[in-house]
């Protein structure tokens, strides 16, 4: 007897529908698997095999033969347990439900018979939606799939109970759709701005960079506070739109990351690469293609400490993520894009030693060496970045200074403010802020006064920038604008724009 169960997988982050067809005629015993699975596919006859047996079923003496269609594209990881069961329940008699074929059956199975969480349920969920389909998912998972609205969800999580559900001797109410509560949530932020000492200019700066979803390069000695103030950037971020993070959380349910908890990512991610990171776990990759670092940096932050110290190929992988925000990995047989959109946060040494700005420490690295260390910095990628600045070290009496800092709540609430001045601006355009802008959008929202010209153009013919980096300046000017809640771009927006930007000829010349 032959069934047809419909089940669905993710290549990327975009669901695709998989029928799984179950054939059982007489021969010796056994179960063939079909249709390009993974070995974790391979294996799941074992599992499939006791997992019946357990849940007090009969599991056919005869061959068994298990297709995954379409037969061209690649399978993998043990979701298709739940439907590979129930098609052999189905085709040999122990299940009879008419109307199978309007669910779609998702889940690992255990030994004893439970029904175990899988990765990728909320883009199938999303990508049921308007059908009439109902899908039947653990129940971890299926809280995750619950945020999607107008699509049937059922949490069961042992196959007795599923064919129980399936054979009428038990009524199941899907679950409710979940309210994805964005706004008012309560900060969670241990680490605070008020923490640092000193260090005004580059609280400054990140304030600017935070407003606007500018990347940034903090460039200083040893022990002045790049890492710790790049710590404290998520305490300033404005909260995240629902757009973004349904955006977000799709790339975390494919990589089977989104908290148990917490089924919806509702925070910016923040993610620390360690420098011996390969590109392919930097900008995702291999053979069945998987989000790298910059994708789950999407709509967050992406903090690299100590730049050069990361090997060359990596640093110019991340030009075209930056620049486009996405990442196209393809293949001979498909091609994948990831979305990448995120602030690249950057520290480093000025030297090798690290103390070629310090006032009171000498450097004792060779001109050769100094350059052969910058140099690893390419300058098509320093180009991408808008914002260089210098962290200095601090003195004994900003260390001692015992007067309360400025805090991270007030900062975010003039971000905030910033943001949401943007989100209005491009409410047309698709974007939601201005690090966001092309040449064309950059050109209809940064127009400039003729003061304003004239002091970029000095800038420009002075200091050598690209055209890249004019583009930047306008951007930088814009959320400057932004925060200071002024409609028009003015010449000290351009000039402190420019300061922002000057660093990187200073070293890299």
């Amino acid at each position: 007897m032959l069934s047809k169960i419909q089940s669905a997988t993710t290549i990327g982050i975009e669901a695709r529908p998989i029928e799984i067809e179950v054939d059982i005629t007489k021969g010796l015993p056994a179960i063939v698997i079909v249709g390009l699975p993974d070995a974790a596919i391979r294996e799941s006859r074992d599992r499939v095999r006791s997992a019946i047996k357990n849940s007090q079923f009969e599991y056919p003496s005869q061959k068994i033969t298990v297709n995954l269609a379409p037969g061209n594209v690649k399978k993998e990881g043990p979701c298709f347990d739940l439907p590979i069961a129930i098609g052999v329940l189905v085709a040999s008699g122990q299940l009879f439900y008419k109307n199978i074929k309007d669910f779609v059956f998702l889940g690992e199975l255990a030994l004893n018979g439970r029904i175990r969480p899988v990765k990728g349920a909320l883009p199938i969920a999303m990508s049921l939606k308007g059908s009439a389909k109902k899908i039947i998912l653990p129940e971890k998972s299926a809280h995750e799939a619950s945020m999607i609205q107008g699509v049937e969800i059922y949490a069961i999580n042992t196959l007795s109970s599923v064919c129980d559900f399936l054979n009428g001797l038990v009524s199941l109410e899907p679950l409710k759709h979940k309210t994805m509560a964005l706004q008012n949530r309560p900060m969670s932020h241990d680490l605070d701005f008020s923490d640092v000492k000193g260090q005004g200019y580059a609280k400054r700066a990140l304030e600017i960079a935070a407003a606007g979803g500018h990347n940034i390069i903090m460039i200083g000695p040893p022990g002045s506070g790049k890492t710790m103030l790049a710590k404290r950037l998520p305490s300033i971020l404005p909260n995240m739109t629902l757009e973004e993070s349904i955006e977000t959380t799709k790339i975390y349910s494919v990589c089977g990351l989104v908290p148990t908890k917490n089924p919806i990512i509702n925070t910016r991610p923040f993610r620390t690469p360690h420098h011996t990171s390969s590109d392919v776990a930097l900008v995702g990759g291999g053979t069945v293609p998987k989000p790298g670092e910059v994708s789950l940096s999407h709509n967050g932050v992406l903090f690299m400490d100590e730049l050069p110290e990361f090997h060359r190929n990596v640093l110019e992988t991340l030009r075209q993520p930056i620049e486009d925000g996405c990442v196209t990995v393809s293949r001979a047989s498909s091609s994948i894009r990831f979305p990448s959109k995120f602030m690249l946060v950057c520290s480093m040494n000025p030297c090798p030693c690290g103390f070629l700005t310090d006032p009171k420490k000498e450097c004792h690295c060779t001109p050769p060496k100094i350059q052969k260390y910058l140099s690893r910095i390419s300058g098509p990628l320093l180009d991408r970045i808008d914002l260089h600045i210098e962290v200095p070290p601090l003195r004994y009496k900003e260390l001692t200074d015992e007067s309360c800092a400025e805090k991270s709540e007030m900062i975010k609430k003039r971000v905030e403010s910033a943001r949401n001045v943007q989100l209005e601006r491009f409410k047309q355009d698709g974007i939601f802020s201005n690090s966001q802008m092309n040449h064309r959008l950059a050109r209809k929202y940064c127009r400039l006064d003729e003061t304003s010209q004239g002091l970029l153009k000095q800038a420009i013919t002075e200091m050598g920038f690209s055209a890249r980096c004019y583009d930047k300046i306008l951007k930088l000017s814009r959320t400057i604008a932004d925060l200071d809640s002024k409609d028009t771009i003015e010449s000290t927006h351009v000039s402190e724009a420019i300061q922002l930007r000057s660093l990187d000829r200073s070293h890299w010349i």
